[in-house]
């Protein structure tokens, strides 16, 4: 049987007002610093179409070490935060990823060259 309608509404409005007074809620910058790096990694996740010869090993390494770091930082702080935690696993991911097309680019065309002279 389901639950009455006002138990679920008062157990959402619970889980909300939860969300607001957590120690990494809204209210607080562990919220919305993370919350703001999503930018970033969406914008790697668009450059994925990108020519893998126009992509910066340097920028690529970069956002991979900050995502990797960062993401062993946000639970070693208190409070744990779970929301820079997932942002950087992704950055990470797509900063690995945008290596990997980057360096097997550069490896075929070393192939080729090597296989004109």
């Amino acid at each position: 049987a389901r639950p009455p309608r006002q138990h679920t509404m008062a157990g959402l409005a619970q889980s909300a007002v939860a969300f607001w007074n957590h120690p990494a809620g809204p209210k607080t910058i562990f919220f919305w610093a993370p919350t703001m790096k999503w930018g970033i990694t969406a914008a790697n996740i668009k450059d994925f179409s990108r020519p893998p010869e126009l992509l910066s090993t340097a920028q690529q390494a970069a956002v991979a070490t900050t995502g990797l770091i960062w993401m062993k930082y946000s639970l070693d702080i208190t409070p744990k935060n779970y929301n820079l935690m997932s942002v950087n696993c992704v950055m990470a991911a797509t900063g690995l990823y945008q290596l990997y097309r980057k360096i097997s680019h550069d490896q075929q065309v070393a192939s080729l060259h090597a296989k004109t002279k």
